[in-house]
């Protein structure tokens, strides 16, 4: 059961992958044409719900990896605070994605949510880099 448990876990880590690329993606958002905007924004607002469900099968097969393993208490605090954050970005990215789809097709300007975006993105992209360098190195602390 560990065996299958670690490779749910590994498959909802490559779903998190999605969030490291981010800031690359929506950096250059702005240059597009706003049929390419649209698209681009829409596929970011599809690809993290899907990294959500990923959020949901780390918290499942974590849960119980983190039952059988013999980890110290503060790596177990790190690792959940960490988690924790990559849930909240990744939630309030829902936000500024959808009124950002809302203003593009409404032909309104979308610089606010673009720069929320950016920086939520960035966040993302380092708490999750932390996170997988915790994971790999879990005697550090």
């Amino acid at each position: 059961m560990y065996q299958v448990m670690l490779f749910l876990h590994i498959i909802g880590a490559l779903a998190l992958g999605f969030y490291l690329f981010l800031p690359l993606v929506l950096g250059k958002v702005d240059k597009l044409s706003l049929a390419g905007r649209e698209g681009t924004i829409s596929a970011v607002n599809s690809l993290n719900k899907y990294a959500q469900i990923g959020l949901i099968i780390q918290l499942l097969t974590g849960g119980y990896l983190i039952g059988q393993g013999d980890y110290s208490v503060p790596w177990m605090i790190v690792i959940t605070l960490l988690y924790l954050a990559i849930g909240a970005f990744s939630g309030i990215m829902g936000k500024p994605l959808r009124l950002a789809l809302e203003g593009i097709r409404q032909n309104k300007a979308t610089t606010a949510e673009v720069g929320k975006l950016r920086t939520l993105s960035a966040l993302l992209s380092v708490t999750v880099l932390l996170i997988s360098f915790f994971m790999v190195f879990s005697t550090i602390i």
